[in-house]
């Protein structure tokens, strides 16, 4: 398998570094358009051969993918030992308790001290970077205060960390079939149930998992 861990950071998992903004700027997606286009944008199934157990069984919201190589959210993996109200303890930001809360999830094994809120884009700030005409990504602490205030965006979730590729790894990882990609739904990116999302991607794809080990790593 491709290593996907290069420069990780080491950190306190209940300190993310979300006042961090992302490092790429606003710009246009590459459309999705299957195996040899630019998959921003698109769900990663992994595969059941896939047996790295960083990702086995993940669901991966890719939220850039370009000639440099890609970065996505692992959304079905939760987050143990801190919740949103910890968090926003820590932070010191008001009010505590939270008036409303995110969901956290471990986003992937790179830079697992820094946070990533992938949400709609009924709510922006200087710190979020369009990804699709309907979701966006934010690392800044602006959008937890808006959150904790009862604001913030309609739809939200919050990773902690992130998975990454280098240029050519993520498609060499699909044609090798490791992962199935299909159209972002934002019911299966925003679901409260981790345990059924792996099934859940599947169902969108109309594939059954037990045909899997024959299925090409395209969609």
């Amino acid at each position: 398998m491709a290593k996907r861990t290069p420069g990780a950071v080491k950190a306190d998992a209940a300190a993310p570094e979300t006042s961090r903004k992302p490092r790429a700027r606003r710009a246009k997606t590459a459309p999705a358009r299957g195996l040899g286009s630019y998959l921003t944008g698109q769900t990663l199934i992994a595969m059941p051969g896939l047996h790295d157990p960083r990702f086995a069984g993940s669901v991966v919201y890719l939220c850039a993918h370009n000639a440099d190589g890609a970065m996505g959210l692992v959304l079905n993996q939760p987050l143990p030992g801190i919740s949103f109200d910890d968090l926003v303890k820590q932070l010191k930001l008001e009010p505590h308790p939270p008036e409303r809360r995110l969901r956290m999830r471990h986003g992937g094994p790179v830079e697992t001290g820094r946070g990533f809120v992938l949400h709609s884009t009924d709510w922006s700030s200087d710190g979020s970077m369009r990804v699709t005409d309907g979701l966006a990504l934010t690392a800044s602490l602006d959008i937890l205060q808006a959150v904790a205030g009862g604001g913030g965006p309609r739809q939200a979730v919050l990773a902690l960390g992130y998975a990454g590729w280098g240029p050519g790894q993520l498609e060499n990882e699909i044609q090798e079939n490791s992962w199935l990609s299909v159209t972002a739904d934002e019911s299966l990116l925003f679901a409260e149930d981790t345990g059924q999302m792996w099934r859940q991607a599947m169902a969108l794809l109309k594939v059954d998992p037990g045909l899997l080990s024959t299925v090409a790593g395209r969609a």
